[in-house]
């Protein structure tokens, strides 16, 4: 299998981006909503490359303290491949080195591989958003990861007397 390479999304990547959106949501995002997240300046959108072929790609809001990922797509022919994964680590990554101490999504109940990569990241159900996607009626999971490290212990070369 070729590489994957993970770069942030320009404008120029949204014919594919729209190829892949349309192919895996019921009510995809428009060009127009995809440039006004291009351009909001809490937005934070990364894609998935095969050579110059785009599989997959992520985005969120980065807030104070907090990310929210706002989606994750990744092409059918190309889905059980771990570019899901990647994207994510990406985010995650990202989201951590700028200081956001958690990470909150919404994903549908229906969508089990979805679920279980977020759950095998370290994302937990805290609840549930009713009728949150208006175009079919379902409910959105709402899950949380932390991102920093808890203070609560010492680390051992921070302990008294290992300097």
């Amino acid at each position: 299998m070729l590489e994957v390479t993970i770069r942030p999304m320009k404008i120029w990547d949204l014919p594919q981006i729209l190829n892949i959106e349309n192919c895996s949501f019921p009510a995809p995002w428009s060009y127009r909503a995809f440039v006004s997240e291009l351009n909001n300046s809490h937005g934070v959108y990364f894609v998935a490359l095969i050579g110059e072929i785009i599989v997959g790609y992520a985005g969120m809001w980065l807030l104070p303290g907090e990310a929210h990922v706002t989606t994750v797509a990744v092409h059918p022919d190309y889905r059980g491949r771990k570019i899901g994964r990647k994207l994510m680590n990406t985010l995650i990554d990202f989201a951590r080195i700028r200081g956001a101490q958690t990470m909150l999504l919404e994903v549908r109940p229906s969508n089990l591989p979805a679920r279980k990569l977020y759950h095998s990241l370290g994302f937990r159900q805290i609840g549930l958003r009713v009728n949150y996607y208006v175009e079919t009626g379902e409910d959105a999971i709402v899950m949380l990861k932390y991102l920093q490290e808890t203070e609560d212990c010492e680390k051992p070369e921070e302990q008294e007397g290992l300097r």
